[in-house]
């Protein structure tokens, strides 16, 4: 599927009618200057003096004022490009997308109540709540009270951020305190670090910030050396957003504290930061197209790629779906499995296990390495593990 391709033919579709509104608008906006004008000169004129005639001199005058101005003429030609440019559009769609996927994926008996737990859970972490309920209710499963109010509670938090209130989230962090050093996360660090920013540039009290430093921010000293010390040089300066610590009270700085505590609440919470249903249904749009052409070559070749343990071809997605290492092995250039496991050599280089079994033929034979000169033989190579 040529994504590029569809987007700029609808960009043109999209160009050609903003053309042809606004010739379509220009043309009704002369069309109505001259009613109005003739409407004015028929009240103007003095109805007592004014014969059938003047008034069908009027008239006369009107029509060949839109007859000169000709609005369907003018329309026509960019009429004519907008539809020539929506053909080729959804010609380009019938060509790109087929309509027919069934055969591009395997009959695999779901469980209803998975799927329907999946929804669930993607209206509520949206925050969609009320539709989560209205879901859950019509679709007779059990009751999920639990994960709606813990992403209320994530909600909640974010609102109060971008009303630029840190209690509630200052509070959160302090409730998982252990756990989010379990994560490494700096987050309650960077909360308090903000709250004594906050501090500092509305209030204008640099007394009153040194003691949130001193009582919120001295635990985390023996931790974090580095960070402490510049925000304590903040004190020294009265106009921060000229200062070389600017960073602070850089809006971004809100923003990305947003996204870290979606991270962590959700991790804490036992979900992914992302919807499992979001990221299921991107992965497979981006794969979709290669499997639709795969069906098409098998199709021909008289065969069932669904009967086959591993594709033919790879499935080329992007890097934000690729959550574990794969392994490909440059000689058989087979992705590795349990069965044939990615072997180091003493060289350093990597190999499947299928392929050292081929390159050694014995245990105890020397074989040369695909890549450079060493020689090993089969003992001498020990398992990847990632």
């Amino acid at each position: 599927m040529e994504i590029d391709s569809l987007r700029e033919a609808f960009e043109r579709v999209v160009e050609k009618r903003t053309l042809s509104s606004t010739k379509v608008q220009e043309a009704i906006d002369q069309i109505v200057n001259e009613v109005m004008q003739a409407i004015s000169k028929i009240q103007m004129m003095n109805t007592d003096s004014m014969d059938s005639c003047d008034h069908s001199h009027i008239l006369a005058e009107l029509k060949a004022k839109l007859n000169e101005v000709a609005p369907l003429n003018q329309l026509e030609g960019c009429q004519k490009e907008l539809n020539v440019a929506l053909s080729k559009y959804l010609k380009l769609l019938e060509k790109s997308f087929n309509p027919d996927i069934s055969k591009a994926y395997r009959n695999v008996d779901f469980e209803t109540s998975t799927i329907n737990n999946i929804i669930a859970n993607h209206f509520y972490r949206q925050g969609l709540f009320d539709l989560g309920d209205s879901f859950v209710h019509e679709c007779g499963e059990s009751d999920q009270s639990y994960l709606k109010s813990s992403f209320q509670e994530m909600y909640g938090i974010l609102e109060a951020m971008q009303a630029r209130n840190l209690e509630p989230a200052l509070s959160w962090a302090a409730k998982n305190h252990d756990q989010l050093l379990q994560n490494s996360s700096m987050l309650e660090l960077k909360l308090h670090s903000l709250q004594f920013v906050e501090i500092l540039i509305n209030k204008g009290s640099k007394a009153e910030a040194l003691q949130y430093a001193r009582t919120h921010l001295g635990p985390f000293g023996f931790m974090h050396e580095a960070e402490i010390p510049r925000l304590m040089a903040c004190l020294i300066w009265d106009r921060l957003d000229q200062s070389p610590y600017a960073e602070f009270v850089s809006s971004t700085q809100w923003e990305k504290l947003s996204e870290e505590l979606i991270h962590q609440f959700c991790s804490i919470l036992g979900q992914s930061s992302d919807s499992p249903l979001n990221v299921a249904i991107s992965a497979g749009f981006q794969g979709l197209p290669t499997l639709l052409k795969l069906t098409m070559v098998m199709a021909a070749k008289k065969q069932e790629w669904q009967a086959m343990k591993q594709l033919p071809v790879p499935i080329d997605i992007g890097p934000e779906f690729q959550y574990h290492s794969v392994f490909v092995c440059p000689v058989l250039r087979e992705q590795s499995s349990d069965e044939n496991p990615p072997m180091l050599m003493p060289c350093g280089h990597a190999v499947s296990k299928q392929s050292i079994m081929k390159l050694s033929k014995s245990s105890s034979r020397t074989f040369k390495c695909p890549y450079c000169p060493s020689e090993a033989v089969a003992s001498q190579c020990k398992q990847l593990r990632f």
